[in-house]
């Protein structure tokens, strides 16, 4: 019995490093995908500006009918967009976005832009 339970205690203890490891590789796919998709706003913006023209009112209101159409999305405030707006004027390459702004997480991205 003693056998069975040290055994079933290493098979626990393999799990649980299977599952937290799982865990961790989901969050830094849902990351990165999120930072793409900011990074995909903000070039669209950014682009749509330098055609039409658009300016601040578009994008609080681009931004108000964002979160009305995902209320449940957070990141999608004017302000955000303002960001997203700058990280794709800043990463203008989406090689550069894809392989490594997309390694860190969205505030860490913020964060940078503030400082540059």
């Amino acid at each position: 019995m003693a056998e069975l339970d040290k055994t079933y205690l290493q098979i626990l203890d393999e799990l649980k490093i299977k599952i937290r490891t799982a865990q961790t590789k989901a969050a830094l796919s849902v990351n990165s995908q999120l930072v793409i998709l900011y990074w995909e706003i903000g070039k669209t913006i950014l682009e749509r500006q330098n055609k039409e023209g658009w300016g601040a009112k578009v994008v609080q209101t681009l931004a108000k009918d964002l979160q009305d159409s995902f209320p449940q999305m957070k990141g999608l405030s004017d302000r955000n967009l303002k960001y997203m707006r700058k990280f794709a004027e800043t990463y203008p390459d989406f090689l550069i976005v894809q392989q490594v702004a997309a390694q860190l997480p969205w505030f860490h991205n913020v964060v940078l832009l503030d400082k540059v």
